[in-house]
């Protein structure tokens, strides 16, 4: 019998599925870029850091932006 295993996903895409994740909880109120980022950088997150994943996910079009508000696609 031949069971294949599950590869590890990668943990920057860990990363941004519980960012899309979060800013899906906030519904059509949008998630507050501040609030998201004070949360990354808790964790060691740059603010560089946090532009280029949110400028990631926009490009992915998995978030949209609308002033400071994100919303998940």
């Amino acid at each position: 019998m031949h069971t294949t295993t599950a590869q590890p996903k990668n943990p920057l895409t860990l990363i941004l599925d519980a960012i899309v994740e979060s800013i899906a909880v906030a519904g059509t109120h949008g998630a507050p870029g501040g609030v998201l980022y004070s949360a990354l950088m808790a964790q060691g997150c740059t603010l560089n850091q946090f532009q280029q994943l949110m400028t990631l996910l926009i490009a992915q079009k998995r978030v949209t932006q609308s002033g400071s508000l994100y919303f998940a696609a």
